[in-house]
């Protein structure tokens, strides 16, 4: 197997949409029901995609209001972001889309189709997850992870022949 590679996942959103619940359910493999405000988490996890293995660290970020500052280590060596919404608010912010809560059938607000439109409308992935049920959280971060791996793809093809020294 080739050597493992590190990726930097940043997990963006609102508060209490459910960002840490998701990443603690992939991390551990448990879902976390009470609600404690992140201040910042990096959780890291190894996992193969594949055939390749790959050294995930995630900044599971504090909730972000519609004002707040969009802070520097969220974009620096950034391998890409899940923005995570809750179906049952429509309070979203504009990637990876990630429609979370999709187990809370009776208290949707936020259908799967208005979630994909608006994710197709931001050229973006899309899936809905459940951070209750462990596959769908690890679907999202495997799916980050070929999603940033298809840019890698692109980017190193259109490599050119000059350098900056």
């Amino acid at each position: 197997m080739p050597p493992s590679k590190s990726r930097k996942i940043a997990i963006l959103g609102y508060r209490s949409v459910g960002k840490s619940s998701l990443t603690i359910q992939f991390v551990e493999g448990q879902f976390v029901d009470s609600y404690d405000p992140t201040i910042e988490n990096t959780f890291t996890k190894l996992i193969t995609v594949n055939g390749q293995e790959y050294h995930l660290q995630l900044v599971d970020t504090a909730g972000q209001d519609e004002y707040s500052i969009f802070p520097q280590t969220y974009s620096i060596d950034i391998n890409g972001y899940i923005l995570v919404y809750s179906v049952t608010s429509i309070k979203r912010i504009p990637i990876m889309l990630v429609g979370n809560k999709k187990d809370l059938h009776m208290e949707r607000v936020i259908s799967y189709e208005e979630g994909k439109a608006l994710a197709e409308s931001w050229n973006a992935a899309f899936l809905e997850s459940s951070a209750k049920e462990n596959q769908t959280a690890v679907d999202v971060f495997k799916r980050i992870i070929l999603e940033a791996e298809k840019i890698d793809g692109a980017a190193s093809q259109g490599k050119s022949s000059c350098s900056v020294m």
